[in-house]
């Protein structure tokens, strides 16, 4: 019996993980919602020619994407701020974060000089918006695995 108390995490433990996953979903949450409303501001068109400038997708799929993702991304940051299903959340948003880092990467090795999209228009992809978005990549991916690793709270 001692040994199953004692197998269990303390408090103290326990305290340090959770208050990361909830800066950590903060941030992140906060930073999908503004980066969706950023491209609500402005018409979709601007957005799907930001898309359209990595030359990764057919016409078709760019204008799906310009229409539909700063939705996901507001949907994304509101169930991050709130705290809903953090381990599918934050492991979406991970998902997400990769897809953009790669496209950026190959869009700056390619030295296409192109717009990142990341905030609506007109922010030039750089070593400073690749570092930001490796940033938030890492901030997703650690937050998906402490959300995983951490045990879930009893009722």
């Amino acid at each position: 019996m001692a040994d199953a108390i004692t197998a269990l995490p303390s408090q103290t433990q326990v305290r340090w993980p959770r208050q990361f996953l909830l800066a950590g979903r903060l941030i992140l949450g906060a930073v999908f919602v503004y980066a969706a409303y950023t491209k609500f501001r402005s018409p979709w068109m601007l957005f799907a020619m930001s898309i359209n400038s990595y030359q990764i997708l057919p016409e078709w799929a760019v204008t799906f994407v310009a229409r539909t993702l700063p939705w996901f991304e507001m949907a994304l940051g509101l169930l991050l701020l709130i705290g809903l299903k953090i381990r599918w959340t934050a492991s979406a948003a991970a998902s997400l974060l990769i897809f953009f880092f790669a496209a950026m990467l190959r869009a700056y090795f390619k030295n296409m000089g192109i717009d990142c999209g990341c905030f609506g228009f007109g922010e030039r992809l750089g070593p400073l918006t690749l570092a930001r978005d490796a940033s938030l990549l890492v901030l997703a991916i650690t937050l998906a695995t402490v959300a995983f690793i951490l045990p879930r709270r009893q009722p």
